[in-house]
């Protein structure tokens, strides 16, 4: 059966042209919607403009120095130049040696670099158009020294086999930088030794220094070993400078070890002077910007018909009454939230600010100047966010007004994993405090672990010493002392002048014989005295470790070192210490 489609529209149909009722919007009861206007508080309005406008002057010092180390107070030096532009302030302070040196001490460090370092000078010298090839000559007139026993006893297993791997391969990087190093003003002499063709000699010479500017900048290393870092501390201690108009600012930080510097952990320095009274590193810089209003989620919304989401509900928070804190935080993200401005300045990194003026326009033209919280005096002066504070020694309890640091520091680094590890605790058993070697860096340049060093060394010692089965019965046998794993050193409570220490003892073996325990890695300092703080060794433990990093600056530059972390540790540990105890032997 055909069916039959059919609709029916509707088009309205304006009976007169003007607009001038629909334009109106009448409603049905406007004193209603008076009265709704009132109750909401629409009609309490202010005498007010809105801010169209805003002009900040201040003034912007740069930093122009630096100084390793902690300072005594009034102490004048002249630290030398540091330009923020180049490194950033965590890899300058951080910062220490890393190439390998010519001469092997009994513990070889560095051998991969090393032999990286020769390898990849036979690639650079490769790339040069030679009349013949001289990789040769140079693995043998500067190989890898044989290694005697004694000193192939100090290495790991993986150390030992990299090393004869290398040996008759690729040449040493520290005799060939030793080598080819000029003395100042000179130029790169070849030995004769080689037999380089006269033909030949320029291009080996400009391989030699592409390679020795290569080699000496591929990380970045101190001229010394770095002076920042506190071994009392275990952190690191140093000062910036920068020279405002009436005068020098010196910030120190006195306990940097987070890994991550920002301006809260610097202090206005007034008891020392780096030398900047010199330098005119400082200008006056004026912005202008239009505010805009501050937001945060959660905030009420500027429209009335609109719904706020639902994210962050401040009517659910369950205040009480003496709840100061969350009935202020209430208020002024419901009441007060819609009242601030934000005004946006760019600043160049690495500088010091003062704010000498602010001046707001707004939209009936009147201009109003805001003072610095400081200058408001009470109970205004009390706001002191991202005000320095000045340092103990000089007594001043006052932050230091109208100052900004806007600190050189980095957002992200890449770290990679720790190649030494030591860990500060304490020994309520034993009354002591204990420095123990977790890792350590092989010459090999991989993390080793000496607990699993220590164990292959009692199943060796067992293998070579086999027990003999005993027919007598069972008897005690007396010790006078327990043994001390060879990772464990003990910090022994010293009283000085400066207060209590921990310094570096020695322990008793078990034939009654003192033994001083040395330690491997360059955390401990072997080879110094070892002196602490008593109050740096916590309940809780400390963990320090090495690491390298590597980051990209400002200017695109990139920067490889070694730096240094502290954190917390892995609270209180046994030792296993005791004397006079009796064993059950068969």
């Amino acid at each position: 059966m055909p069916s039959i489609t059919s609709w029916m529209r509707l088009e309205p149909h304006s009976r007169n042209a003007e607009m001038n009722t629909s334009l109106q919007a009448r409603i049905y009861d406007p004193l209603w919607m008076l009265a709704r206007q009132w109750q909401l508080g629409e009609f309490q309005g202010e005498d007010n403009g809105s801010p169209i406008m805003a002009r900040w002057h201040g003034e912007a010092a740069r930093l122009t120095c630096y100084h390793s180390g902690a300072i005594p107070p009034n102490t004048r030096v002249n630290a030398p130049g540091y330009d923020s532009s180049r490194i950033p302030l965590e890899a300058l302070v951080e910062r220490e040696t890393i190439r390998p040196v010519i001469d092997l001490p009994s513990h070889p460090e560095k051998l991969r670099l090393a032999a990286e370092a020769g390898q990849h000078f036979l690639r650079m010298l490769a790339q040069q158009p030679l009349s013949r090839t001289y990789s040769n000559a140079f693995i043998r007139e500067y190989p890898f020294p044989v290694l005697t026993i004694d000193q192939r006893a100090l290495l790991d297993r993986d150390s030992l086999s990299f090393c004869d791997l290398m040996a008759s391969r690729v040449p040493d990087g520290r005799r060939l930088y030793a080598v080819f190093r000029p003395a100042s003003g000179n130029e790169i002499v070849i030995p004769p030794a080689l037999q380089i063709d006269t033909a030949d000699l320029a291009e080996v010479k400009e391989s030699a220094r592409l390679w020795l500017q290569w080699f000496e900048t591929f990380f970045s290393e101190p001229e010394t070993a770095n002076p920042s870092w506190s071994s009392e501390r275990m952190e690191y201690a140093f000062s910036v400078g920068a020279r405002l108009s009436d005068g020098e600012r010196v910030l120190t930080a006195q306990e940097y070890f987070e890994g991550h510097m920002d301006w809260h952990a610097f202090d206005v320095n007034p008891e020392v002077t780096l030398g900047t009274a010199t330098n005119n590193a400082f200008s006056d810089i004026t912005r202008t910007a239009i505010p805009a209003p501050a937001s945060f989620r959660g905030m009420p919304a500027s429209r009335f018909w609109e719904f706020e989401d639902a994210q962050v509900d401040f009517g659910s928070v369950d205040a009480g009454p003496t709840d100061l804190a969350r009935m202020l935080l209430v208020e002024f993200a419901v009441a007060y939230g819609n009242d601030w401005f934000v005004i946006p300045i760019e600043l160049d990194v690495g500088s010091l600010y003062r704010t000498r003026s602010l001046v707001i326009t707004d939209t009936f033209g009147v201009r109003t100047l805001i003072k610095p919280s400081s200058e408001l005096g009470e109970p205004h002066s009390r706001w002191r966010m991202f005000e320095l504070s000045y340092t103990r020694e000089s007594g001043i309890k006052a932050p230091a007004s109208n100052l900004f640091f806007l600190s050189p520091s980095l957002l992200k680094s890449l770290e990679s994993q720790p190649i030494e590890e030591v860990l500060f605790l304490r020994d309520e058993m034993a009354n002591l405090a204990w420095a123990v070697e977790r890792l350590i860096e092989s010459p090999a340049e991989r993390p080793i672990n000496r607990f699993e060093i220590y164990l292959e060394q009692q199943r060796r010692r067992e293998q070579e010493s086999p027990r003999q089965p005993s027919t007598t019965p069972e008897t005690l046998r007396y010790r006078l002392t327990t043994e001390i794993p060879d990772y464990w050193i003990p910090l022994l409570p010293v009283r000085t002048e400066q207060g209590l220490r921990l310094k570096r003892g020695a322990v008793l073996k078990t034939d009654g014989s003192p033994e001083i325990i040395h330690a491997l890695g360059r955390i401990l300092e072997p080879g110094h005295e070892l002196s602490l703080f008593e109050e740096e060794v916590p309940r809780e433990g400390v963990r320090v470790r090495r690491s390298y990093q590597f980051t990209r600056w400002i200017d695109g530059s990139s920067h490889i070192w070694v730096g240094r972390r502290k954190d917390v540790g892995r609270g209180e540990g046994s030792s296993g210490l005791r004397f006079d105890s009796l064993d059950g032997k068969d």
